[in-house]
């Protein structure tokens, strides 16, 4: 058998198996949650029946149309910018020559990501404090009035989308400079030989043979449009209402809404909505990837 076999890598794998079956399969059950009247005592299969009551929580507030929206626009904003970021940092990297450069660069791009979202957050408001920030100094010196940031709804989606690119594009990028290095060299010579520049082999060649992959991962993002990045946005913004217009969105709101009501029922089925639009998504634009690129398609 390939487990006697291979008894090493399958015991390597055990915990993740064990992590996956743990939190992801057996919390199917409790989907039940969202159609009920949850009760502690009684369990998930003998609370009482209230059909769709529950989504009724999310659906008739008045600013379910705003944090939908700023949901799905902040995170197509993360992928579109993110990927294009990635994959420009992935391309400059498969372009130096210098190995101790790169693996500084490779270094310095990829601490971002290990840095906490609270960390961070002292960091931007450094930027952008009313009285101290950086940003407000170098207006001031410009001869231009201070802005208070964190009064301004409007530049929040700009702010967001550089910190999440920031914290995220270098992981990203280690992905794709992964797949860059599993091309064939001899595509290369080959067209080194017809006298294509490196300009032209990045446009002929990498790029083409990297869509497959650039398209596989944004597919997985698609999935989860519906889910922001709940660390992030609390983080950076918190509780300040006045920011809520554009940065609220369906896991902060809900949040908020469950820390003062404390009803599971209404946030399990928030979450069965987010996954049921996450599924079709996925579904459905990868109908789409296979009928025009067969081979960036998941299934």
């Amino acid at each position: 058998m390939d487990i006697v076999r291979n008894r090493a890598s399958y015991l390597l794998v055990l915990p993740a198996m064990i992590y996956t079956f743990i939190f992801g399969y057996m919390t199917y059950p409790y989907m039940l949650v969202a159609f009920q009247r949850f009760n502690y005592k009684k369990g998930i299969f003998n609370g009482e029946w209230v059909g769709f009551h529950n989504f009724e929580f999310f659906f008739r507030s008045n600013k379910a149309f705003t944090i939908t929206f700023n949901t799905i626009f902040l995170n197509v904003l993360f992928i579109v910018f993110g990927t294009l970021t990635a994959l420009a940092i992935s391309l400059v990297l498969n372009e130096l020559r210098k190995k101790l450069f790169l693996k500084l660069s490779q270094s310095v791009m990829l601490f971002p990501h290990f840095i906490s979202w609270i960390v961070i957050s002292y960091v931007l408001y450094a930027f952008f404090s009313m009285d101290m920030g950086i940003i407000n100094q170098i207006l001031n010196k410009l001869g231009l009035p201070s802005v208070n940031w964190y009064t301004e709804p409007t530049v929040w989606p700009v702010i967001l989308t550089l910190m999440h690119v920031w914290k995220g594009a270098g992981m990203s990028a280690v992905i794709y400079l992964a797949t860059i290095t599993g091309i064939d060299d001899t595509l290369y010579e080959a067209a080194q030989i017809d006298g294509a520049n490196r300009w032209q082999m990045c446009l002929r060649i990498t790029i083409p043979l990297m869509m497959p992959t650039v398209i596989i991962l944004t597919l997985l993002s698609i999935g989860k449009i519906m889910y922001g990045d709940f660390g992030m946005i609390y983080a950076l913004v918190g509780d300040n209402g006045t920011l809520y217009q554009t940065t609220d969105i369906i896991d902060t709101y809900v949040f908020r809404s469950l820390r003062q009501v404390g009803d599971p029922s209404e946030a399990m089925a928030v979450g069965l909505f987010q996954s049921a639009v996450g599924f079709v998504l996925v579904f459905g634009t990868n109908l789409l990837t296979r009928k025009y690129f067969r081979d960036g398609a998941l299934y």
